[in-house]
Protein backbone atom coordinates (compact mmCIF):
# COMPACT_ATOMS: atom_id res chain seq x y z
CA UNK A 1 0.00 0.00 0.00
CA UNK A 2 2.63 2.38 1.05
CA UNK A 3 4.59 1.67 -2.53
CA UNK A 4 1.29 2.16 -4.26
CA UNK A 5 1.08 5.75 -2.83
CA UNK A 6 4.76 6.35 -3.54
CA UNK A 7 4.26 5.19 -6.98
CA UNK A 8 1.14 7.51 -7.39
CA UNK A 9 2.95 10.58 -5.48
CA UNK A 10 5.61 10.22 -8.04
CA UNK A 11 3.42 9.99 -11.21
CA UNK A 12 1.82 13.18 -9.67
CA UNK A 13 4.95 15.11 -9.31
CA UNK A 14 6.21 13.81 -12.46
CA UNK A 15 3.36 14.74 -14.46
CA UNK A 16 2.80 18.25 -13.19
CA UNK A 17 6.42 19.26 -14.06
CA UNK A 18 6.19 18.05 -17.03
CA UNK A 19 3.07 20.07 -17.90
CA UNK A 20 2.59 22.72 -16.09
CA UNK A 21 5.84 24.07 -17.54
CA UNK A 22 4.49 23.55 -21.29
CA UNK A 23 1.35 25.20 -20.36
CA UNK A 24 3.22 28.48 -18.77
CA UNK A 25 4.97 28.74 -22.34
CA UNK A 26 1.99 27.63 -24.70
CA UNK A 27 0.63 30.34 -22.84
CA UNK A 28 3.15 33.13 -23.35
CA UNK A 29 3.84 32.22 -26.80
CA UNK A 30 -0.09 32.44 -27.65
CA UNK A 31 -0.02 35.95 -26.14
CA UNK A 32 2.38 36.70 -29.20
CA UNK A 33 0.14 36.16 -31.52
CA UNK A 34 -2.10 38.51 -32.88
CA UNK A 35 -4.87 38.96 -30.78
CA UNK A 36 -7.64 39.83 -33.04
CA UNK A 37 -7.64 36.86 -34.76
CA UNK A 38 -6.11 34.25 -32.12
CA UNK A 39 -5.97 30.29 -33.66
CA UNK A 40 -9.17 27.64 -32.78
CA UNK A 41 -8.64 26.60 -29.04
CA UNK A 42 -9.13 23.24 -30.45
CA UNK A 43 -6.65 23.19 -32.74
CA UNK A 44 -4.34 24.30 -30.24
CA UNK A 45 -5.08 21.09 -28.02
CA UNK A 46 -5.09 19.12 -30.43
CA UNK A 47 -1.81 19.84 -32.23
CA UNK A 48 -0.50 19.54 -28.19
CA UNK A 49 -1.73 16.27 -28.44
CA UNK A 50 -0.34 15.52 -31.48
CA UNK A 51 2.60 16.44 -30.42
CA UNK A 52 2.89 14.28 -27.07
CA UNK A 53 2.19 11.57 -29.10
CA UNK A 54 4.63 11.93 -31.47
CA UNK A 55 7.13 10.92 -28.46
CA UNK A 56 6.55 7.35 -28.64
CA UNK A 57 7.85 7.68 -32.02
CA UNK A 58 10.30 9.44 -31.73
CA UNK A 59 11.72 6.79 -28.74
CA UNK A 60 11.66 3.76 -30.84
CA UNK A 61 13.28 5.67 -33.66
CA UNK A 62 16.30 6.85 -31.60
CA UNK A 63 16.09 3.63 -29.88
CA UNK A 64 16.22 1.83 -33.52
CA UNK A 65 18.86 4.40 -34.47
CA UNK A 66 21.37 3.21 -31.95
CA UNK A 67 21.56 -0.45 -34.29
CA UNK A 68 23.34 1.83 -36.93
CA UNK A 69 24.93 5.11 -35.29
CA UNK A 70 27.29 4.17 -32.84
CA UNK A 71 29.08 7.55 -32.22
CA UNK A 72 28.14 9.01 -29.30
CA UNK A 73 28.01 12.68 -31.02
CA UNK A 74 26.75 11.40 -34.45
CA UNK A 75 23.64 10.09 -31.61
CA UNK A 76 22.86 13.43 -30.57
CA UNK A 77 22.91 14.76 -34.37
CA UNK A 78 20.45 12.23 -35.24
CA UNK A 79 17.92 12.38 -32.30
CA UNK A 80 17.30 15.93 -32.50
CA UNK A 81 17.11 15.53 -36.36
CA UNK A 82 14.46 12.64 -35.50
CA UNK A 83 12.54 14.93 -33.40
CA UNK A 84 12.38 17.98 -34.72
CA UNK A 85 11.19 16.29 -37.94
CA UNK A 86 8.07 13.91 -36.02
CA UNK A 87 7.38 16.99 -34.35
CA UNK A 88 7.28 19.05 -38.15
CA UNK A 89 4.96 15.63 -39.21
CA UNK A 90 3.08 16.93 -36.60
CA UNK A 91 2.19 20.02 -37.55
CA UNK A 92 1.30 18.75 -41.51
CA UNK A 93 -1.02 16.67 -39.84
CA UNK A 94 -2.63 19.77 -38.64
CA UNK A 95 -2.34 22.66 -41.21
CA UNK A 96 -2.66 20.90 -44.13
CA UNK A 97 -4.96 22.10 -46.00
CA UNK A 98 -6.62 24.27 -42.70
CA UNK A 99 -8.17 27.22 -44.06
CA UNK A 100 -7.17 28.87 -40.37
CA UNK A 101 -3.89 29.41 -41.91
CA UNK A 102 -4.45 32.74 -43.61
CA UNK A 103 -2.01 35.18 -42.21
CA UNK A 104 1.96 34.31 -41.82
CA UNK A 105 2.39 34.20 -38.02
CA UNK A 106 -0.57 31.76 -38.13
CA UNK A 107 2.13 28.87 -38.65
CA UNK A 108 4.50 29.27 -35.63
CA UNK A 109 1.78 28.90 -33.49
CA UNK A 110 0.43 25.30 -34.25
CA UNK A 111 4.17 24.51 -34.28
CA UNK A 112 4.60 25.89 -30.89
CA UNK A 113 1.91 24.37 -29.69
CA UNK A 114 2.59 20.46 -30.99
CA UNK A 115 6.23 20.70 -29.81
CA UNK A 116 5.17 21.50 -26.26
CA UNK A 117 3.08 18.87 -26.18
CA UNK A 118 5.57 16.74 -27.17
CA UNK A 119 8.27 18.77 -24.77
CA UNK A 120 5.24 17.96 -22.23
CA UNK A 121 5.30 13.96 -22.28
CA UNK A 122 9.05 13.94 -22.91
CA UNK A 123 9.72 15.44 -19.32
CA UNK A 124 7.21 13.69 -17.85
CA UNK A 125 8.98 10.13 -18.99
CA UNK A 126 12.19 12.02 -18.15
CA UNK A 127 11.30 13.40 -14.88
CA UNK A 128 10.08 9.77 -13.62
CA UNK A 129 13.38 8.60 -12.67
CA UNK A 130 14.88 11.13 -11.07
CA UNK A 131 11.65 11.55 -8.27
CA UNK A 132 11.88 7.79 -8.18
CA UNK A 133 15.76 8.00 -7.45
CA UNK A 134 15.75 10.76 -5.08
CA UNK A 135 12.29 11.73 -4.09
CA UNK A 136 10.64 15.35 -4.90
CA UNK A 137 13.34 17.88 -3.85
CA UNK A 138 15.84 16.30 -6.48
CA UNK A 139 13.00 15.96 -8.81
CA UNK A 140 11.59 19.40 -8.99
CA UNK A 141 14.73 20.78 -9.49
CA UNK A 142 15.76 18.29 -12.37
CA UNK A 143 12.26 19.66 -13.28
CA UNK A 144 12.84 23.20 -13.30
CA UNK A 145 16.17 22.64 -15.60
CA UNK A 146 14.31 21.29 -18.19
CA UNK A 147 11.50 24.13 -17.48
CA UNK A 148 14.42 26.81 -18.06
CA UNK A 149 16.02 24.62 -21.18
CA UNK A 150 14.68 21.28 -22.56
CA UNK A 151 10.67 23.05 -23.06
CA UNK A 152 11.64 26.34 -24.06
CA UNK A 153 14.10 24.75 -26.48
CA UNK A 154 11.67 22.79 -28.30
CA UNK A 155 9.30 25.51 -28.46
CA UNK A 156 12.20 27.57 -30.24
CA UNK A 157 13.65 24.99 -32.35
CA UNK A 158 10.11 24.32 -34.19
CA UNK A 159 9.17 28.36 -33.69
CA UNK A 160 12.43 28.43 -36.37
CA UNK A 161 10.70 26.45 -38.61
CA UNK A 162 7.28 27.85 -38.15
CA UNK A 163 9.07 31.50 -39.11
CA UNK A 164 10.32 30.12 -41.70
CA UNK A 165 7.18 29.06 -43.41
CA UNK A 166 5.60 32.45 -42.18
CA UNK A 167 8.80 34.33 -43.87
CA UNK A 168 8.09 32.75 -47.31
CA UNK A 169 4.34 33.09 -46.85
CA UNK A 170 3.92 35.86 -49.92
CA UNK A 171 6.83 34.20 -51.38
CA UNK A 172 5.53 30.39 -52.80
CA UNK A 173 8.43 30.30 -55.16
CA UNK A 174 10.69 29.97 -52.53
CA UNK A 175 9.06 28.37 -49.90
CA UNK A 176 10.82 25.43 -50.30
CA UNK A 177 14.42 26.66 -49.28
CA UNK A 178 12.80 28.76 -46.57
CA UNK A 179 11.76 25.43 -45.16
CA UNK A 180 14.35 23.31 -45.53
CA UNK A 181 16.66 26.50 -44.08
CA UNK A 182 14.24 26.53 -41.05
CA UNK A 183 14.42 22.54 -40.25
CA UNK A 184 18.21 22.93 -40.55
CA UNK A 185 18.64 25.74 -38.18
CA UNK A 186 15.99 23.98 -35.74
CA UNK A 187 18.06 20.63 -35.69
CA UNK A 188 21.62 22.22 -35.46
CA UNK A 189 19.89 24.33 -32.69
CA UNK A 190 18.74 21.18 -30.95
CA UNK A 191 22.24 19.59 -31.36
CA UNK A 192 24.12 22.22 -29.96
CA UNK A 193 21.59 22.42 -26.67
CA UNK A 194 22.33 18.55 -26.05
CA UNK A 195 25.64 18.23 -26.94
CA UNK A 196 26.44 20.54 -24.17
CA UNK A 197 24.22 19.43 -21.83
CA UNK A 198 25.31 15.93 -22.30
CA UNK A 199 28.67 17.28 -22.07
CA UNK A 200 29.06 19.75 -20.17
CA UNK A 201 29.06 21.10 -16.64
CA UNK A 202 26.90 23.57 -14.63
CA UNK A 203 28.79 26.39 -16.54
CA UNK A 204 27.95 25.34 -20.20
CA UNK A 205 24.63 24.36 -19.12
CA UNK A 206 24.15 28.66 -17.98
CA UNK A 207 26.04 29.38 -21.15
CA UNK A 208 23.84 27.45 -23.61
CA UNK A 209 20.74 28.54 -21.71
CA UNK A 210 21.87 32.35 -22.17
CA UNK A 211 22.35 31.46 -26.18
CA UNK A 212 18.80 29.90 -26.12
CA UNK A 213 17.16 32.95 -24.37
CA UNK A 214 18.87 35.17 -27.37
CA UNK A 215 17.24 33.10 -30.25
CA UNK A 216 14.37 33.24 -27.97
CA UNK A 217 14.51 37.20 -28.50
CA UNK A 218 15.21 36.78 -31.78
CA UNK A 219 11.94 34.83 -32.56
CA UNK A 220 9.85 37.08 -30.46
CA UNK A 221 11.17 39.93 -33.16
CA UNK A 222 10.74 37.54 -36.00
CA UNK A 223 6.89 37.54 -34.48
CA UNK A 224 6.36 40.81 -34.34
CA UNK A 225 7.87 41.35 -38.45
CA UNK A 226 4.65 38.23 -39.41
CA UNK A 227 2.33 39.89 -37.63
CA UNK A 228 3.04 43.30 -39.29
CA UNK A 229 3.20 41.35 -42.43
CA UNK A 230 -0.52 40.61 -41.70
CA UNK A 231 -2.95 38.76 -43.79
CA UNK A 232 -2.85 41.34 -46.74
CA UNK A 233 -0.95 40.29 -50.01
CA UNK A 234 1.29 42.78 -50.69
CA UNK A 235 1.52 44.17 -54.61
CA UNK A 236 4.88 42.70 -55.30
CA UNK A 237 7.74 40.39 -53.56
Amino acid sequence: MIELLQTNKTLIFAILSGIVPAIFWLWFWLHQEDKEKPEPLGLIIISFILGSLMVFIAVWLERYSLNFVKNKNSQIIVWAAIEELLKFLGVMVIIWGNRNIDEPIDYPMYFIATALGFAALENILYLVNPFNASGAVVGMLTGNLRFMGSTLLHAIASAMIGSALGLSFYLEKYRMIYLIGGIISAIVLHSVFNFFIMKGSGENFLSVFGFLWVVTIINILIFEKLKRMGPFIPISN
